[in-house]
């Protein structure tokens, strides 16, 4: 399936996540807003990166947990379940440096093999910027204070906690490149 429809993508999500996981589905609201105001920096992949932040946290459904990792869990439902485009899929898988978090889980090397990583720089960075500008609550904040935000819920010693701060300098690097290619698109 080849469909980048927002639509498509906030019915899927909807389903899975409003009911049980309303916090959840409130953030990836947040984050599929993010993306439609970015978006204009992709062109030809502007629907690509909504769908993408969308689903982003699909994996989360309780429906879904077999691994524990939503990320791989995610990709998987949308590969399996849905035939989702390889793109999208592979861009729900790898959100946000989740190889990093899946070296912290022993996955690294499933997610890798089944979900190789775009080599789409802007998109990969888009929606790092999307996700992590947003609160678990769905408003703006800050890259930085929402490491620390997610370090402060999930503990220091916490396989995230670990992962997210590995993985501070590399999102922080992420969103300031996406802040600087939206300061030169022409106004």
């Amino acid at each position: 399936m080849g469909d980048h429809s927002g639509d498509w993508a906030t019915h899927i999500t909807r389903a899975e996540l409003s009911c049980t996981l309303p916090r959840r589905w409130a953030h990836t609201q947040g984050v599929a807003d993010r993306a439609v105001e970015v978006s204009q920096v992709l062109n030809q992949d502007a629907s690509l990166l909504v769908a993408g932040a969308t689903l982003h946290d699909i994996g989360y459904a309780p429906r879904l947990a077999a691994t524990g990792f939503h990320p791989l869990e995610g990709a998987r439902f949308l590969r399996d379940e849905h035939g989702a485009d390889e793109r999208l899929v592979r861009l729900v898988a790898n959100h946000s440096f989740a190889l990093l978090e899946a070296e912290e889980r022993g996955l690294r090397k499933q997610l890798a093999t089944e979900f190789p990583l775009l080599e789409e720089p802007l998109l990969v960075d888009a929606l790092v910027y999307c996700d992590m500008t947003t609160t678990p609550d769905g408003d703006r904040t800050t890259a930085r204070n929402r490491v620390a935000e997610i370090v402060s819920r999930y503990g220091d010693d916490s396989v995230v906690g670990r992962f997210i701060r590995r993985a501070a300098p590399e999102i922080l690097a992420s969103v300031e490149r996406v802040e600087a290619a939206l300061a030169a698109q022409p106004r």
